[in-house]
């Protein structure tokens, strides 16, 4: 079991923050649970316990303000966004803003608001959701791939900065996951997204990268995945090969 006690969970109103939501409280942490889409939060909070907070994460001042005194054990940086697909010189201002705002400016934020505590607590775990697409070539998600590296690197710093407080950092870095994370960049059809990401491939569910989490959480506090890479069997992440279904 995990030895945490209440958690922080952003981008959870629905996909991998809502499954990782559904995890941790059946690990017995009490979770507030972030999210954009006040209607989804709610039913998710009224099947699960979790405390709902309906906010955007990039305004991280308001989201650390609605902590109130919650002494926050786990910070799981879920919230993501993928505002185009496109070469970079063909993105506008404002998507490249939003991808990074969102991928990396806002996790940062709630580490430097949190991470403070668990120090003083000596006790604490932040979980960093990465992407394939940060360390591999996938075409068209230049912002979205430099945040994302952005983050993995700043944990990686953060590990050495950590060393010794009892806190302890772990990127999950998930491959190809049936989510709504591309939604935007499809103009909000889902019905052309699912038949361009995932009709014809295998990919991972939420729950599969919500699994990851809890294996990071329960390990003993004298041990720590500090990197955990999760993809489907059917993807070779190096080259963003799928193998289709028959």
């Amino acid at each position: 079991m995990t030895p945490y006690r209440t958690a922080l969970v952003t981008g959870a109103s629905r996909g991998i923050g809502a499954a990782i939501a559904r995890k941790l409280r059946g690990l017995g942490l009490a979770v507030h649970a972030v999210g954009r889409d006040a209607a989804k939060l709610q039913a998710l909070c009224a099947e699960t316990g979790c405390i709902p907070l309906v906010a955007d994460v990039t305004d991280t001042e308001a989201v650390l303000r609605s902590l109130g005194d919650a002494e926050i054990d786990v910070l799981v940086n879920n919230a993501g966004a993928v505002p185009a697909v496109a070469p970079l010189h063909r993105q506008s201002a404002a998507e490249l803003d939003a991808a990074v705002d969102v991928n990396l400016r806002a996790p940062l934020h709630l580490m430097r608001g949190l991470l403070p505590g668990m120090v003083a607590r000596g006790r604490g775990h932040v979980i960093n959701i990465g992407s394939t697409a940060g360390a591999a070539v996938f075409a068209g998600t230049g912002p979205y791939a430099a945040a994302k590296a952005g983050l993995s690197m700043a944990g990686r710093v953060a590990r050495y900065d950590l060393a010794g407080s009892g806190v302890r950092l772990t990127e999950i870095v998930p491959g190809r996951v049936q989510t709504e994370v591309y939604l935007g960049a499809y103009g909000g059809d889902a019905a052309r997204l699912h038949d361009s990401m995932y009709a014809h491939h295998r990919a991972l569910q939420p729950e599969d990268v919500a699994e990851a989490v809890a294996t990071a959480l329960c390990l003993p506090d004298h041990a720590n995945i500090s990197v955990l890479e999760v993809v489907p069997t059917d993807q070779a992440v190096g080259g963003y090969v799928y193998t289709k279904r028959d």
